[in-house]
């Protein structure tokens, strides 16, 4: 996920975005549709496919849109946002560009964002559960495609592709599935309420997709065998399931640490407000 202290310049640039259209997939999935808002397009905008993370910033209840500061100064932009009051700065969240769609002729495309609507209500949720076409938001997008905000890159020699996602992280994983070569073995773990819907109809990789109900997956991939010989292997969601994934790959099953890519969108007891304040 990039973190905007950073990145609040090229190749990443805000991009104000309307919504289009929402529906849901399935009963715990919400995906929004957006476009450009006035003179802004998404011509500029270049998801790089799989993994693709942005910085979504959204309002609060009664606000038109979110507030930020003007882009003046780059490198103090992130200061300035921070000293925003709270209740009035907007709230930002990290999400999976689903998908892109450039319009022909340099029309002005569309992107998707699918959002889990969580039990606990958080802001984000609470968002995407009374959306309407029009509202806005802003995004600190990618301005080139190939940028730090993809981390599914299968090193060289790879052969095979292993994955576990929790529903945080099915947007990313249906994208790496898209993504992926014909033929590619894959096995692909799930911990999350069965929504196909969110997976694509159709991948070129020769794909197992396994569905776990337990919260805790480690148990279920102890046991598996892996595919091929050099398999790479990218783990995303709640941190201490990342953690212990990771320490099973790289420690029990002896795979490179560079074969394996691993993040944590989201910690158990916390905000995303509170990881970024630590």
């Amino acid at each position: 996920m990039p973190a905007p202290a950073e990145t609040a310049i090229a190749p990443f640039r805000l991009f104000d975005l309307r919504v289009v259209r929402a529906r849901r997939l399935g009963r715990s999935l919400m995906r929004v549709t957006f476009g450009g808002f006035g003179d802004e397009d998404l011509s500029s905008f270049a998801a790089g496919g799989r993994d693709q993370s942005l910085s979504l910033f959204l309002p609060h209840p009664g606000q038109e849109a979110p507030v930020l500061p003007p882009v003046d100064d780059a490198d103090g932009w992130w200061a300035a946002y921070r000293a925003l009051p709270d209740g009035i700065r907007a709230v930002m969240r990290s999400y999976t560009v689903r998908a892109q769609r450039r319009a022909p002729l340099g029309g002005p495309g569309e992107i998707d964002i699918d959002f889990a609507l969580h039990g606990d209500g958080g802001p984000a949720s609470r968002w995407a559960r009374s959306v309407r076409a029009g509202g806005r938001v802003t995004v600190l997008g990618p301005a080139v495609a190939d940028n730090t905000a993809v981390r599914f890159r299968p090193p060289a020699g790879t052969d095979s592709v292993v994955i576990w996602a929790d529903e945080t992280a099915l947007p990313a994983a249906a994208g790496i599935l898209e993504w992926l070569p014909s033929g590619l073995p894959a096995q692909v773990w799930i911990t999350a309420p069965a929504t196909p819907e969110a997976l694509p109809r159709v991948t070129a990789a020769d794909a197992r997709v396994t569905w776990l109900p337990s919260v805790s997956p480690l148990d279920a991939i102890r046991s598996a065998p892996l595919p091929g010989a050099s398999p790479y292997v990218w783990i995303a969601g709640e941190a201490s399931h990342v953690r212990s994934l990771r320490r099973h790959f790289v420690g029990e099953r002896g795979l490179e640490r560079g074969r394996v890519t691993f993040v944590g969108y989201w910690r158990r007891g916390r905000t995303e407000d509170d990881l970024r304040a630590a």
